[in-house]
């Protein structure tokens, strides 16, 4: 039996996944990267599949835009189908000049303006980080590659449309190094539940300079993202 957002039974879904946002962005890697695929999951059409990557058993899942989203799908993913390692690969807005677009950022921590944390009625502020020894592998993987990195702290934000076009100022003041949604929410589960897991993302655009990436080098970049957490 599967769960209200996610078909199949257990055993169908690796101990591995990639999440990316877009569904279709994970039938592009099972497409492009995995052997002996099945499709799992094609609820609300939030594509999953399993395959085999270099004689291993992966799977990638179409995670949805936001927190709310990325905290359904990773919590069902851990509790009901005990997938023990979680990547998200996604895009985000560089807050930092030196980090450019097409470059790949590994989120060390994730802060939030999001109030995701009430749930756990702590007695202070919860620190969401990334799992060290994925993070260490990530690094790895893509020194093997030749693909730089950077790693630091990253921020996600529930709201795209920001009403104040300043909003982000603060953030970069402390050093963040980018934006994007779903991060803190993917911490905070695997935190809570006991799973590993790491954020990478594609730098799509400069807050800082304007610069914004193409089309084609969007696509050339996520896919250096993807080998990277494929070869984790």
């Amino acid at each position: 039996m599967g769960t209200l957002h996610i078909n199949g039974s257990k055993g169908d879904i690796a101990e591995t996944i990639l999440l990316p946002g877009d569904p279709l962005r994970a039938k592009f890697i099972a497409d492009t990267y995995l052997k002996d695929v099945t499709c799992y999951n094609e609820i609300r059409g939030m594509l999953g599949f399993t395959g085999i990557y270099k004689g291993k058993r992966i799977s990638v899942q179409g995670s949805g835009m936001g927190m709310p989203s990325m905290g359904i799908y990773s919590y069902e993913l851990i509790t009901h189908f005990e997938v023990k390692n979680l990547i998200r690969i996604g895009t985000a807005g560089s807050f930092q000049e030196q980090i450019k677009t097409k470059d790949i950022v590994l989120g060390l921590s994730a802060s939030t303006d999001s109030n995701w944390a009430h749930t756990y009625e702590l007695p202070g502020s919860f620190a969401p980080c990334a799992d060290f020894d994925l993070l260490l592998k990530a690094k790895a993987a893509a020194d093997a590659l030749n693909i730089p990195v950077h790693a630091g702290n990253i921020v996600s934000c529930d709201v795209f449309y920001e009403a104040n076009p300043q909003w982000w100022k603060k953030w970069a003041a402390l050093g963040t190094l980018a934006v994007e949604m779903e991060a803190a929410a993917l911490y905070m589960n695997a935190a809570k539940l006991g799973a590993k897991a790491l954020a990478m993302v594609t730098i799509s655009d400069n807050f800082i300079t304007g610069e914004k990436a193409s089309v084609e080098d969007r696509q050339k970049n996520f896919n250096q993202m993807m080998e990277i957490a494929l070869d984790l």
